[in-house]
């Protein structure tokens, strides 16, 4: 019998604490954010992360993108532990970061300047994966005459220029109309059907979770642990026009919604209560 696959991102007993100095207090408090985060994804998986504000997805994307270290615990990436910053992980942010200066272009070139491709074929590449998000015709566009889909696009496309192996989305869609979401979420499934990269995307929107995820992990509320995770089995994604509409999507959602409920709850139990200490 052939060895499985080693996963290609492990949480081992991940826990993420911050320091916390309460007003006029001399002495600073320890806030859990993270407390036992054990997960698995594989290689070339979608993985979505769902949960109640503050439970902490941003910051196991934060601690998976190196941007910060964990308390305890390991995080995995090939085998290896996370330590910081790396180019072997695209980030993208609710917010696009897009360099107000340059074109859709330019700043599509601009993460492939730091690996050191060479000019020329900078701009073939942004310009391909300009085409690749559909994008195609706008590449002299600065970020101001874009629409904010557009401006997202790019983002996408910069993420994912210097090719790395994992994508990780910050809520990408949250600022975004409803129709521009939903193209975008098409957009991007096509986009990580044609490359395979491994992504990982945090998101509040139910619908969104199950849309675009083989797996959707929900989180409790804080400290953040993995409560549960659902594995989403729609079938051929591209058979169906209408597939938020199917009774299996429905199915999906409810499962996920009855799980997020009263995390979400409790979460506002301890909003309440901090209001009123």
């Amino acid at each position: 019998m052939p060895e499985s696959t080693p996963p290609k991102i492990v949480f081992a007993d991940v826990r993420k604490e911050f320091t916390v100095k309460d007003g006029p207090k001399p002495t600073a408090e320890r806030f859990v954010a993270l407390d036992g985060i054990d997960l698995e994804i594989a290689d070339g998986e979608f993985v979505v992360l769902v949960g109640p504000s503050g439970c902490g997805k941003s910051t196991l994307l934060d601690l998976l993108g190196g941007l910060t270290r964990p308390t305890g615990g390991r995080i995995l990436l090939d085998g290896r532990p996370v330590t910081g910053p790396g180019l072997d992980r695209g980030i993208v942010f609710q917010q696009y970061a897009l360099l107000p200066w340059r074109t859709a272009l330019g700043n599509v070139e601009f993460g492939l300047e730091a690996t050191g491709v060479p000019r020329r074929k900078r701009a073939a590449l942004a310009r391909d994966f300009l085409r690749l998000v559909g994008l195609a015709g706008f590449e002299d566009r600065h970020p101001h005459e874009l629409s904010g889909g557009m401006r997202q696009r790019v983002a996408i496309a910069r993420s994912l220029a210097y090719d790395p192996d994992v994508l990780l989305m910050d809520e990408p869609f949250a600022a975004l109309d409803a129709q521009t979401r939903e193209s975008l979420q098409d957009e991007l499934r096509h986009i990580w059907q044609r490359t395979g990269k491994t992504v990982v995307f945090i998101t509040h929107g139910i619908d969104e979770a199950v849309y675009l995820g083989q797996r959707v992990a929900v989180m409790t509320s804080r400290p953040g642990r993995i409560k549960q995770v659902v594995p989403v089995d729609l079938g051929d994604r591209s058979a169906t026009d209408d597939l938020r509409s199917s009774p299996e999507f429905a199915h999906h959602r409810h499962r996920v919604w009855s799980l997020l409920h009263d995390e979400v709850a409790r979460a506002r139990q301890w909003e309440r209560a901090e209001a009123a200490a």
